[in-house]
């Protein structure tokens, strides 16, 4: 997949936008806070309904306007398609694909797209939230239909915690409150799709992960990722120390039901629901020890930017409209010499790669074939292309 074009109005700094891209390497270069990581935001918000930086979509809108408009062209062979998106400050965004009204779920059928960046670290130092929500939403990606069970496990656990803080305000104890049978068994019915098909990501990322670092690091440190799961006892949430849970032969829902029934007091002491895949952590470890807490600056990235390019790996192989565009956002100004030099060489290995960099130097340059710069949420004329 290619983003032939991509245009902007009233998108975070941009009154209007219009700018060209074309196969292979794009580099967009200009100061900290011109614009150009604006432009690899847009792009990516139609494969992920979200922004990497913001979990709001009001941020992305211009000073004084209602909404912003995204259009993009991409390309894939002889096929065309136009997505179009108004991102509104308040209320429901609305799309439109190749001229025609469509809910805004759907976009992310037509685009593919991974992105890293430096808030990207938070994956490997960060709370199991972020490592839960980069599993969550490469599922999404891969398999459109998760996010409607991830929503409803959501709401089915919103729900389930309200009526546990009910009970703890009148005191109920044990076995004391029937009501939440009914909400055990809609929980474990969502829970156990949503453990499953992470178990099963996490063995799909386990060999590209492992070959995405020794392409980066140039060493092989055995990067290893596994669940430390809720249902199998203990609490990964609060767990400091990257435990990895035990194989069990029994069934995800019958072991999440028995976790439910274990921790049914402490929940009602508690008024939260402390069994689910909301509890999850994906503990990540190179050499053998957790990489939080342990792995040096150099090593996080890697294992970082391993995951991300393992999953352009995994969407690669899924999909029909041939590669995800990659985009690597202020990364290269991070990474020391080496890395840089074997980061552009996978690079080179997509159909499109979109990178934003402060200077030119920054970039290495067999990836400088095409460079867009960017002033004050202004494209300037484009520069002619050279061979790298």
């Amino acid at each position: 997949m290619i983003v032939e074009q991509l245009s902007l109005v009233d998108f975070r700094n941009y009154a209007a936008a219009d700018v060209a891209l074309r196969p292979g390497p794009n580099v967009f270069v200009g100061r900290n806070g011109q614009g150009k990581t604006n432009l690899a935001e847009a792009i990516a918000y139609f494969a992920t309904l979200g922004s990497h930086r913001v979990s709001q979509d009001a941020p992305m809108v211009r000073e004084g306007k209602e909404s912003a408009f995204i259009r993009t062209r991409l390309g894939h062979g002889e096929r065309r398609v136009t997505l179009e998106l108004q991102v509104n400050r308040q209320g429901s965004n609305k799309a439109r694909v190749n001229g025609s009204p469509v809910k805004t779920a759907e976009l992310p059928r037509y685009a593919q797209v991974v992105l890293f960046a430096p808030e990207d670290l938070q994956i490997v130092r960060g709370d199991p939230s972020a490592r839960r929500r980069f599993a969550d939403q490469l599922l999404i990606q891969r398999a459109p239909r998760m996010a409607s069970v991830l929503q409803d496990y959501d709401r089915v656990l919103k729900q389930r915690n309200a009526l546990l803080k009910s009970a703890r305000a009148r005191g109920v104890k044990g076995d004391g409150l029937s009501t939440l049978d009914v909400w055990d068994d809609k929980l474990v019915t969502l829970g156990a799709q949503v453990i499953e098909a992470r178990l099963r990501l996490a063995d799909d990322l386990a060999t590209p992960v492992a070959d995405a670092y020794t392409a980066i690091a140039g060493a092989d440190h055995r990067p290893r990722l596994q669940w430390a799961l809720s249902v199998e006892g203990g609490d990964p949430e609060e767990d400091e120390t990257g435990s990895e849970s035990a194989v069990s032969a029994t069934p995800i829902a019958d072991q999440f039901r028995n976790a439910l029934a274990a921790r049914r007091t402490a929940e009602l002491e508690r008024g939260v629901t402390l069994v689910g895949p909301h509890r999850d952590d994906l503990v990540l470890k190179v050499r053998g020890l957790p990489v939080k807490g342990y792995a040096s600056h150099g090593e996080s990235w890697s294992v970082a930017l391993s995951l991300r390019l393992a999953s352009a790996e995994l969407l690669r192989a899924d999909s029909l409209l041939g590669d995800p565009v990659l985009i690597l956002d202020d990364v290269f100004a991070e990474l020391d010499a080496d890395r840089r030099v074997r980061l552009a060489e996978v690079a080179r290995g997509y159909e499109q790669v979109v990178v934003t960099a402060a200077v030119d130097q920054d970039v290495p340059p067999p990836l400088r074939t095409q460079v867009v710069r960017v002033d004050a949420g202004r494209i300037l004329p484009e520069e002619e292309p050279h061979d790298g």
